[in-house]
């Protein structure tokens, strides 16, 4: 798929990589809530409230991201600041620092106890699901042993893949974690013919800029919005 279909990267994702996951149909279609609170549109008309109503309980909000639906009763659409989208198209220079693993269901608790304590917004019990995580395990000032910083990858098409959940544990600030885990598994992406992208805050320019030393680049700036029923 081209590397527009990034313009609507929640429904792209749904109807290509992730759609085991997908409910609802063509036109509107989710992960399920304990997936991904994320929700996407074929275009701004298809987002007709009774296909909506099939997929959104009364009371829930689901996030979009690139393409917004038009106004439907019963709905209502808040707007936040876009988010940069960021793409990498060549090799990074690897980043030295101390072994990386993959993550797998032994290390789970440890991802959502690092997750719930710098990454709470968008993570859900079953969101390692959506792809491969990695991670480095390091002793703490008491000597224990822990999670300090992670990366996965979530959304994506046949031919793109999304770099995601990239966080540090306070604790180990400043050593380069997520830089080297970011090179990593962006160089792994590129090897496996597949375009590496993510999205960052505006409001964040610290990563934006970590990212860029790395090597990639805004592609745009894209919609993001929370849709609530009820």
């Amino acid at each position: 798929m081209p590397l527009s279909d990034l313009d609507n990267p929640f429904y792209g994702s749904l109807r290509t990589r992730h759609a085991a996951f997908s409910l609802g149909d063509e036109n509107v279609c989710r992960f399920p809530a304990a997936v991904a609170p994320f929700l996407g549109i074929a275009s701004p008309r298809a987002a007709s409230a009774a296909r909506l109503d099939a997929l959104v309980p009364d009371g829930d909000t689901v996030l979009l991201l690139g393409v917004m639906p038009e106004p439907v009763d019963g709905y209502t659409l808040e707007t936040f600041r876009p988010l940069a989208q960021m793409v990498c198209e060549q090799p990074i220079k690897s980043v030295e620092g101390p072994e990386i693993i993959e993550l797998d269901q032994r290390h789970h608790a440890d991802i959502l106890e690092l997750i719930a304590l710098v990454y709470p917004h968008y993570f859900r019990q079953r969101t390692p699901e959506l792809g491969r995580y990695f991670g480095i395990y390091q002793p703490d000032a008491n000597g224990e042993t822990r999670l300090a910083a992670m990366i996965g990858e979530r959304l994506g098409t046949h031919d793109t893949r999304e770099m995601s959940a990239i966080c540090t544990h306070p604790d180990f600030l400043g050593r380069g974690y997520a830089g080297r885990l970011t090179a990593m598994l962006t160089n792994d992406t590129l090897e496996r013919g597949l375009t590496p992208f993510l999205h960052v805050s505006q409001e964040n320019p610290r990563a934006m800029q970590l990212y860029e030393r790395l090597g990639y680049r805004t592609r745009h700036e894209i919609p993001f919005a929370a849709l609530r029923r009820g």
